[in-house]
């Protein structure tokens, strides 16, 4: 049989990539009659120039999952997206081209990011072909297109007649770098120094101590706070303070929520520092004083600071309040600050007319929605508990930006009605198009909603765009949600929180959490920390199956570190592959998939051996555990496999014509096992086990491609497996030690050895496997008898 020597995975993956696209194996078919296995594909962001090694850990894991399931027999439902609008992609193309959006028209700066994300997905595109991503390229969408916006305007529409929206004007969060509105999720906290100041308030002639980090919101300040149990301020109910160098007084108030061993027990309340500002404001009916502006200057209220931005002004207002005497005393300390997560910029609170979805209300019925769905790892679902027992506010979804999905909303410039489309006209942008209808008061003239919509608005419909709302009814809900567990706070929780609002229903039956990419440090991959590696170059110097290898390594919920040598651990089970299955292969020269009569003995243990791991790596895989997968399958094939049963069987392999009962019998061991073998390792290392197939089995087999192909089945009802199992223990000891003691000898391993006396417990199965005994160890005679299992050895 003339086979070729070498593995190129070089030619033979891009070969069989374009033989995989070229059949289109991986078309989801809206006729077929197999049940559906639908996966929620996350949209990466397309903004980036620049893609690294944790973007393709993922995405080739949630790729084992689809070709996994493909094999079991699934219609697979696999698209792509490409979350090409919202802030990334505005700040992105703001840096690169070194424009501001302020200064330039919406529609030039909406071209260019339109430009980028076509590149940007493009990028992407080529990256996941060579990676050998089983996608459905026909079902892509980007959350900018046509399709995304009739879907996120309809789920717009529907929550508005739910009168689950809320439009009002509210303190909200605000990111100055940004100049837009962020919900909660987008916070993070990072570590900040800064300083407690004593400064001094007056009440007449009495002074009254308040302990700030923000000396900054004094001309923002409304009012004083005290526990209504704090006997040291009890005196001043109903009294004034005066604000120290902005002359102007407030109320002294008491309220339950001080803490009275905060600080001095006093509470400055400013509109806006925090929430408990916020609450206090709109308990009390406090007066409003706006003091920063949208790009993080003093307003006018802040008096001689005007203009200054906010740290400048925390300064200037520390150094006149010490001139003054007002500064007790300064501490300094380290506390954690929220910050923007798309730019590390401390937020402030500005009060902005806002649409929100309301999710507090909802709170209970959230949580209960997450024990609906299976959670892989199931400790994942604990950070969705965390986040949802823990929320504060309601979703904002209002983004002040020029690139977006735009609200499907008019205001009457009469009456100020809101105005909404018909579900049928979507989608809509009220800056451009007009009302088809006129206003209830009669009225045909409106002003569109400048405001565009949060990305998270849209990315949290992903499961009905693919659905188109609801027409395709088997992808809902989805079968999978792969993602990472950064953002369960965010993709999870808003998706969830949709389909119940829209549907009272879950949008998935399983969630996978991945981790990230890390460096060789432990730190997660990114441009900015300029730790990332290049995919691509990873790919040059071993293989797609190698870095697809890596990916397998990384455990569901866990940050994967880099370590090369899984890139080259990963590149020599690809070369062991080959051989192994060459090898194997030049034994079934002649062979037409006869059945023997009888196997073997050492053939049904084998079989035995197989038939663990096909379940094992089943079990692991229908968890969507493909580590564990991997990890069963590489133990088989490298251990039991290659280094036992390939030296044990191949003497009896060779001698057809002494021994063709026990040849056939190997033979088809041979044939069954390396099919299956290069099926458990193929939706892993698809390429290496597509040449192989391709190389001999397709010949035989029934399938255009082992892609396509149906995963492995155990293959005997083996009733005496547990002696069986004994036996394999026993054989691969006595063979072991012949081995061992040829090496302590400095023997060929084909030295022949005069006689092997064996104690052991499976003396009627070793003796039936007497002659592969003998061949394997090159041993005249073979001595048996039962006990406890030792081996003898003679030259």
């Amino acid at each position: 049989m003339d086979l070729p020597k070498h593995y190129d995975p070089k030619a033979s993956e891009e070969k069989w990539q374009t033989f995989w696209s070229t059949k289109q194996l991986f078309r989801f078919d809206e006729k077929s009659s197999k049940p559906v296995f639908s996966i929620d594909t996350p949209p990466p962001y397309v903004s980036a120039d620049h893609l690294h090694l944790g973007h393709t850990l993922s995405y080739s894991q949630t790729e084992f999952v689809a070709r996994y399931r493909r094999m079991k027999g699934y219609n697979v439902f696999y698209p792509m997206g490409f979350d090409d609008n919202g802030l990334p992609t505005e700040r992105f193309v703001e840096k690169k081209y070194k424009v501001d959006k302020r200064n330039t028209s919406r529609k030039d700066f909406v071209t260019l990011c339109l430009e980028e994300t076509k590149k940007g997905a493009e990028n992407y595109r080529k990256l996941w072909n060579r990676l050998g991503l089983s996608v459905d390229w026909q079902e892509t969408y980007s959350t900018i297109n046509k399709r995304a916006q009739i879907v996120s305007q309809h789920s717009f529409i529907d929550l508005y007649a739910k009168g689950k929206l809320l439009h009002h004007e509210e303190p909200t969060l605000w990111c100055m770098k940004c100049q837009t509105t962020i919900a909660q999720a987008d916070l993070t906290n990072i570590d900040m120094s800064s300083h407690f100041n004593d400064i001094i308030f007056k009440a007449k002639e009495e002074e009254l101590v308040i302990a700030t980090t923000r000396p900054e919101l004094l001309p923002a300040c409304v009012g004083l706070f005290a526990n209504p149990d704090d006997e040291r301020y009890l005196h001043l109910k109903g009294k004034f303070a005066t604000v120290p160098l902005f002359n102007y007084e407030v109320p002294i108030l008491f309220d339950e929520a001080v803490d009275k061993e905060t600080g001095t027990g006093l509470m400055m309340v400013c509109t806006f520092g925090d929430k408990e500002d916020i609450e206090k404001w709109h308990k009390y009916n406090l007066q409003l004083r706006i003091v920063f502006n949208e790009d993080g200057t003093l307003t006018s209220t802040g008096g001689a600071y005007a203009g200054m931005k906010i740290k400048e002004a925390r300064k200037a207002i520390i150094e006149d309040l010490e001139k003054e005497g007002l500064l007790v005393a300064q501490k300094q300390i380290t506390h954690a600050v929220n910050v923007h997560e798309r730019c590390s910029t401390e937020v402030e609170f500005l009060k902005k007319k806002q649409w929100t979805i309301d999710v507090l209300s909802e709170k209970e019925a959230l949580l209960a929605q997450a024990d609906k769905i299976s959670w892989y790892p199931e400790f994942m679902k604990t950070r969705y508990n965390h986040w949802v027992q823990n929320l504060q506010w309601n979703w904002s979804i209002s983004r002040q930006r020029f690139y977006g999905v735009p609200f499907p909303v008019w205001y009457c410039t009469k009456c100020s009605a809101i105005k909404l489309p018909d579900i049928k006209d979507l989608p809509i942008d009220p800056r451009e198009d007009k009302p088809r209808t006129p206003c209830t008061c009669g009225s045909s003239e409106f002003v569109g909603e400048e405001d565009v919509m949060d990305t998270w608005m849209t990315s949290s419909v992903s499961p009905y765009i693919n659905a188109n709302w609801l027409s395709r009814k088997t992808l809902v809900p989805a079968s999978l949600r792969p993602q990472a567990h950064d953002i369960i706070r965010t993709w999870a929780f808003y998706t969830i929180a949709k389909a119940y609002l829209h549907f009272n229903d879950i949008p998935w039956k399983d969630i996978v959490i991945s981790g990230h990419g890390l460096d060789a440090k432990g730190r997660k991959m990114s441009k900015s920390l300029g730790n990332s590696i290049d995919p691509s170059a990873l790919m040059d110097k071993y293989s797609a199956d190698a870095l697809r290898y890596f990916a397998a390594s990384q455990k569901l919920g866990e940050d994967q570190p880099f370590q090369e040598k899984e890139f080259q651990n990963g590149q020599k089970l690809v070369t062991k592959l080959w051989n192994a299955s060459k090898f194997a292969i030049m034994q079934l020269e002649g062979y037409s998939k006869e059945i023997p009569k009888e196997l073997a003995i050492v053939d049904r243990w084998l079989f035995c051996e197989l038939d663990a791991v096909i379940a094992e790596a089943t079990a692991a895989f229908e968890e969507h555990n493909y580590s564990k997968a991997k990890y069963v399958c590489e133990q088989f094939f490298w251990g039991t496999f290659c280094d036992q049963y390939l030296e044990i069987v191949k003497e009896r392999a060779y001698n057809k014509e002494k021994n063709p009962e026990g040849s056939l019998s190997a033979q088809y061991t041979l044939y069954v096992a390396t099919l299956s073998i290069i099926k458990l390792f193929a939706p892993i290392l698809p390429h290496i086990t597509e040449e192989i197939y391709q190389m001999y089995f397709k010949t035989f087999e029934h399938d255009v491609a082992l892609a396509v192909s149906s995963w492995p089945e155990c293959t005997q009802a083996n009733k005496d497996a547990e002696d069986l199992f004994a036996f394999g223990k026993e054989l691969v000891h006595i063979v072991t030690a012949a081995r061992k003691f040829k090496s302590e000898q400095n023997l060929s391993l084909r030295e022949p050895l005069t006689v092997v006396s064996v104690s052991a417990s499976q003396i009627e199965l070793l003796q039936e496997a007497e002659q592969d005994i003998l061949g394997a160890t090159k041993a005249q005679t073979l001595i048996l008898e039962k006990g406890e299992l030792a081996v003898s050895l003679e030259k």
